[in-house]
């Protein structure tokens, strides 16, 4: 038995490797099985793989493993994603993505110093995606596990193909609290009228209290996220192409075409649910909805036929959690404790307020160089810089994080070095408020293959 199921997966990447050519020699650029003639129908492989070496100032008072560290040296896998995907027939389409995010030498371990490291491996995407009309983009039908999302382009990321080395991670705006990642159990319909894309999208959220975290206990000051009264959540997207219609064979969004299309848009989102956080007394608590909205621009072109190209987000977000609620975030945090009494929950390592209640304002800005500025058969380099101004409710003041970096493109985005220098704030930590003091930074290098 066990042999005739290692014929069968030779014969099933034998078929993705030799279904464009007769040729077994010849080489191929995708893994691919075309299901009929024309290639119309078909079945595709992919993977992903991000490796990071950073190093990271730590906030005051991080510990790692117990002991005080002012800054540390990591080694990282972002992400690493298998995707299987393709069109089953004209009207049938499937995706699924399965893989593991942020696993360096602490993942699994918790602040008393134990864990599992072999759990990060999980399902991200399980969809099936119905085309109501055969060779039409106005109308799809689709539910599953999923990262489609109504927020804006960063809340359903194609991370493969960001200009800069990470995402806006804030714009997954209810990340690992009541979802799976940025996925949730949603049904939703998509497609193209015109010029106008559209997602409208109801999911069914996950309880805060599965999420695998410490939770975050009811107080009287902020609201956080409730343990009860599960609603559905109701979300959409509208977005306006002026100049060339962006494809969305899966619901992920693109980063950067590397000057392949010329993309002038104008979008809009919101997300809300009913009684989704809560504070004051468990037993009579005061219920909020939340409810996000923002308003963005992207633009996406080339320049010249040199090979240069332009990059660019703009957008303005409105967050409202509730009266007090803050989130810190550190992604892949490089430490796991701290010694400062009363910090809020994960303000150590490389964390900062990254969601609260208020507004955020983001911008990235890139340039892709010609390719003569390393000569033919080397790649192309493209710096950026990014910028997240926020304005919560609990800050003392605007907290602005900046990212500055370069992208070399060895081979687009199938093989591509990214080196990145984040500087965030510092905090100290006085009642319920949290007051800028000084500021750190980190560096990163980022290895991305995808094929």
């Amino acid at each position: 038995m066990k042999r005739n199921r290692i014929v069968i997966g030779l014969i099933f990447v034998s078929g993705f490797i030799f279904a464009q050519s007769p040729e077994k020699s010849a080489a191929i650029s995708e893994l691919r099985l075309n299901l009929n003639q024309d290639g119309t129908n078909f079945l595709k492989a992919t993977f992903l793989n991000q490796v990071w070496v950073r190093y990271n100032q730590s906030n005051p008072g991080s510990t790692v493993l117990g002991d005080e560290q002012s800054n540390t040296f990591d080694i990282g896998l972002r992400r690493t994603r298998f995707q299987l995907f393709g069109q089953l027939s004209d009207h049938v389409f499937v995706y699924f993505q399965a893989g593991q995010n942020n696993f360096n030498f602490l993942s699994g371990q918790n602040s008393a110093n134990n864990g599992n490291r072999k759990n990060q491996f999980f399902i991200h995407d399980a969809l099936t995606e119905y085309r109501v009309k055969k060779s039409s983009d106005k109308l799809f039908i689709g539910g599953g596990l999923t990262i489609i999302n109504g927020l804006s382009r960063f809340s359903q990321p194609s991370v493969s193909t960001i200009m800069s080395m990470d995402v806006p991670v804030f714009a997954q705006a209810t990340v690992d609290q009541i979802d799976q990642f940025s996925r949730k159990l949603s049904v939703y319909a998509r497609g193209q009228v015109g010029k106008l894309d559209y997602r409208f999208v109801i999911s069914d959220p996950f309880p805060i209290t599965s999420n695998g975290q410490t939770q975050v206990a009811i107080n009287s000051n902020n609201y956080s996220f409730a343990y009860n009264q599960h609603h559905k959540q109701y979300q959409a997207l509208l977005i306006y192409n002026l100049l060339d219609k962006e494809a969305h064979t899966t619901p992920y969004m693109s980063g950067t075409y590397l000057g392949k299309k010329k993309v002038l848009n104008i979008e809009s989102g919101v997300i809300t649910q009913q009684k989704a956080l809560w504070k004051g007394d468990p037993a009579a608590p005061d219920y909020h909805a939340l409810s996000l909205w923002s308003l963005a621009l992207f633009y996406d072109a080339p320049l010249n036929k040199s090979g240069s190209a332009v990059n660019f987000y703009g957008g303005f977000f409105k967050t409202n959690y509730g009266q007090g609620y803050l989130r810190m975030n550190g992604i892949m945090n490089p430490a796991n404790g701290t010694t400062v009494v009363n910090a809020p929950t994960n303000s150590y390592g490389n964390a900062f307020p990254m969601f609260g209640n208020g507004s955020v304002l983001y911008s990235q800005v890139g340039y892709l160089m010609p390719s003569s500025v390393l000569g033919d058969g080397k790649g192309q380099l493209m710096p950026y810089l990014s910028v997240q101004s926020a304005s919560y409710d609990r800050l003392n003041k605007q907290m602005n994080v900046f990212d500055v970096g370069m992208n070399w493109f060895i081979q687009g985005h199938n093989s591509k070095i990214v080196l990145d220098y984040q500087n965030r704030p510092a905090y100290n930590f006085s009642g319920n408020d949290l007051l800028q003091h000084g500021r750190r930074g980190q560096v990163v290098v980022m290895y991305q293959i995808f094929f």
